[in-house]
């Protein structure tokens, strides 16, 4: 668990070594206190829901995470849920001169690292402000997942040259892998799309401690955000289009095997037919007691056989 706190009061930044402090820097015109919480416990909880007076709803919202990317209000903050490329949940508590970040790991034990961000804003000097700080938390978590949509883009690529080139991974392995792709595209979509709600409330004013000239910059957010969608859409075409095309591929495939496999049953009959009739042994059959009846029958074998192999051979079925 870590609470890191600074504050921000247009002459630089402060790191907050004591916790205790945060409701009277809260309270001090001019200073901006941004606190982020790491894999917090209920202790931690308790505490900034004390210093800030953020809603029970929205406190029971943080604990559990899973929750879709949404925008809150509340009489003296807003909640802001959103996800990082690697699927770790970000939650923001927006008040009038405060911001309370929370972040824990995904399913894979990865948390969303704000290095960037806190180098970001330490450099921004005079302009930072709440407003400004949501910015620069949600542009990075946008630009984060262009190199994902990128990395998608290239794992679809090498797909689609082993569909064309037929190069499959043992019996029905790349089609798992397509499916697999798939789904973790839609598991994106779903950061994504509500995300483009969030931003766009943002844009519009629905949080009033975002002043006008962020939202001008939100407004770039939400254009790559836009643009990150329409990304995603294209790969979740190509790869539902190359699904389709291994599924083709596969049957022309299954197809070839049932035509080669049908002519060689066609070619074996007629030696099978005459082998059959011969292998009766009636007394009073034609050619069953003549001299050359049994050179006679092999050789008719050969032929049909050689017949048939012509001419399936010129459908190309073998």
């Amino acid at each position: 668990m870590t609470i890191a706190a600074c504050t921000y009061d247009g002459t630089g930044s402060s790191p907050l070594e004591d916790p205790e402090r945060i409701s009277d820097l809260v309270q001090r015109d001019g200073c901006v206190v941004w606190v982020d919480l790491v894999d917090p416990d209920d202790d931690d909880f308790a505490r900034v829901a004390e210093e800030f007076s953020l809603h029970p709803l929205a406190m029971e919202d943080a604990r559990k995470h899973g929750q879709r990317p949404k925008l809150e209000h509340y009489p003296s903050h807003a909640f802001l849920v959103a996800y990082s490329k690697e699927l770790a949940e970000v939650d923001l508590f927006v008040g009038p001169s405060w911001v309370v970040s929370v972040r824990e790991r995904n399913d894979d034990g990865t948390r969303w690292p704000l290095d960037t961000v806190r180098r970001r804003v330490e450099t921004a000097g005079g302009r930072v402000g709440v407003g400004y700080l949501v910015y620069s938390i949600l542009d990075e978590l946008v630009d984060g997942y262009f190199e994902a949509v990128d990395a998608f883009e290239d794992t679809v690529e090498g797909f689609e040259e082993q569909v064309l080139t037929e190069q499959f991974d043992g019996e029905g392995g790349i089609q798992a892998e397509l499916l697999s792709l798939r789904r973790r595209l839609v598991e994106f979509r779903r950061i994504l799309v509500p995300l483009r709600d969030v931003v766009g409330a943002l844009v519009r004013g629905d949080v009033a401690w975002v002043d006008d000239a962020t939202r001008l910059h939100l407004q770039d957010v939400f254009d790559h955000v836009l643009r990150a969608i329409e990304n995603l859409d294209s790969q979740r075409e190509l790869v539902g289009n190359a699904v389709d095309a291994h599924l083709a591929l596969s049957s022309n495939r299954m197809n070839q095997v049932m035509k080669r496999m049908t002519s060689w049953g066609a070619i074996l009959l007629g030696s099978t037919l005459v082998a059959g009739i011969y292998g009766m042994n009636f007394d009073h059959m034609p050619e069953l007691h003549w001299r050359l009846g049994y050179p006679f029958a092999l050789g008719l074998m050969v032929t049909i056989t050689i017949l048939a192999y012509r001419a399936f051979s010129r459908r190309d079925w073998l």
